[in-house]
């Protein structure tokens, strides 16, 4: 079991190191480590890589003892700190699981009691692992699967992620993540009123509180959340013009194609794919498409950004997060039509004209999406899977043979 949660969480971190920087960057900001912000993408990097490789020995019995140690302090660590997160919530969650599966930070906590249990278990009884190579393949298995971590952590940082586990994946629409349906939960909250009379301070609830009252004099109201609604995918989406008037409608209800260029931080955006950018901005302008680029950046920085690029594009602007969530890609391309999201494209792969076009023409369903998908992640685990199989015969032979010498 702890083996394939490890592999789990180290693929899912590795589909998206971008996102997982990012939480990286909200552990040491919380903690007041400012100063290794500029390591976030390395550590993701490896961090993924190193969870993929230890759930990969694990479950091929590779280096038994040193694996099952190693994992054994895993879990020493991410225990106790996933019980300060779930007492004090300095982040929102933990991001063990990337965003494919989002828990909070107490079902985290319980979570890693149940594998720290599991990792106390192997590391005892180690030696009753099964093992799948001979201890002359080991090396191979143990830095192979670290180099697949990290080789595919890498591919998806310089592209968009293979397996798009936010709201904002090919074909789905903003509007309908928006929706709350009719009759979901709401919140539910507690109103606490606190009174004082003869300097005796006294709670009261919203049914039983003085309000009549003369002889008790108001001092505070308190409120408490006690049951949380219906939470949509997308919570909010807005983007604002130059002037601070709200302009989302004007994207997202458009019925036609919508061409943005998302780029969360102008200040930290890439700028060598200018040139494919602006064929597409020409693109848009010959066949009347609006296309915006939507930053979090403040005024100076886009004046900084067309002065550099020679950009004539209008701006919008919108929350760093959401444009963050939106693509990890800075800038990246996005088609939307109908509020729909027809395209998503990461700098390095900004689509020809002929590209943008087949893409706008033709309505990518869910379906389709998932079933793309699927056959990605298909490709990618026969990618790992093959050349260990492939080690796995030649070290069986091998073995064989050598048994066959000595009889």
């Amino acid at each position: 079991m702890i083996g394939i949660v490890f592999v789990f969480s180290g693929f899912v971190k590795a589909v998206d190191p971008v996102g997982g920087a990012i939480k990286i960057g909200e552990y040491l900001a919380s903690f007041g480590l400012d100063g290794l912000l500029s390591f976030t993408g390395l550590l993701s990097f490896n961090l993924s890589a190193i969870e993929f490789a230890l759930g990969a020995c694990m479950l091929l019995g590779v280096y038994r003892r040193y694996v099952s140690f190693l994992v054994l302090v895993f879990m020493a660590f991410m225990t106790p700190l996933t019980l300060y997160l779930a007492l004090f919530d300095p982040v929102s969650d933990c991001g063990c699981f990337g965003d494919a599966l989002v828990i909070s930070n107490w079902e985290t906590f319980f979570k890693n009691v149940v594998l720290s249990v599991a990792a106390v278990t192997v590391f005892i009884h180690n030696q009753r692992m099964f093992q799948c190579f001979t201890f002359r393949a080991y090396w191979f298995v143990a830095l192979y699967a670290y180099l697949f971590g990290v080789g595919f952590a890498y591919y998806n940082y310089n592209h968009l992620p293979v397996i798009d586990f936010r709201p904002y994946k090919v074909g789905a629409n903003i509007p309908q993540l928006m929706e709350i349906p009719e009759g979901a939960p709401q919140d539910e909250y507690k109103y606490t009123f606190v009174y004082e009379k003869d300097g005796v301070k006294k709670e009261f609830s919203l049914e039983d509180y003085p309000a009549n009252d003369s002889s008790w004099t108001f001092v505070e109201s308190k409120t408490e959340l006690v049951k949380k609604g219906y939470q949509p995918p997308v919570a909010a989406f807005n983007l604002y013009d130059g002037e601070g008037e709200d302009v989302t409608e004007e994207i997202i209800g458009n019925p036609g194609p919508v061409l943005l260029l998302v780029a969360p931080k102008l200040e930290e955006a890439d700028d060598r794919r200018m040139d494919e950018i602006n064929g597409v901005y020409d693109y848009a302008l010959e066949h009347t498409i609006p296309f915006y680029c939507v930053t979090g950046s403040s005024p100076e920085a886009i004046d900084a950004w067309s002065d550099n690029t020679g950009a004539e594009y209008p701006f919008r602007m919108a929350d760093e997060v959401l444009l963050k969530t939106i693509i990890r890609s800075n800038p990246g391309l996005v088609l939307l039509k109908g509020g729909t999201i027809l395209g998503k494209w990461h700098y390095n792969d900004i689509p020809s004209e002929e590209h943008v076009k087949e893409v706008m023409n033709r309505r990518l369903l869910e379906s389709k999406v998932k079933n793309k998908e699927g056959g990605v992640l298909a490709t990618n685990l026969s990618t790992f899977a093959v050349p260990l199989l492939l080690v796995w015969l030649y070290d069986w032979l091998r073995f064989r043979r050598k048994r066959k010498e000595k009889k």
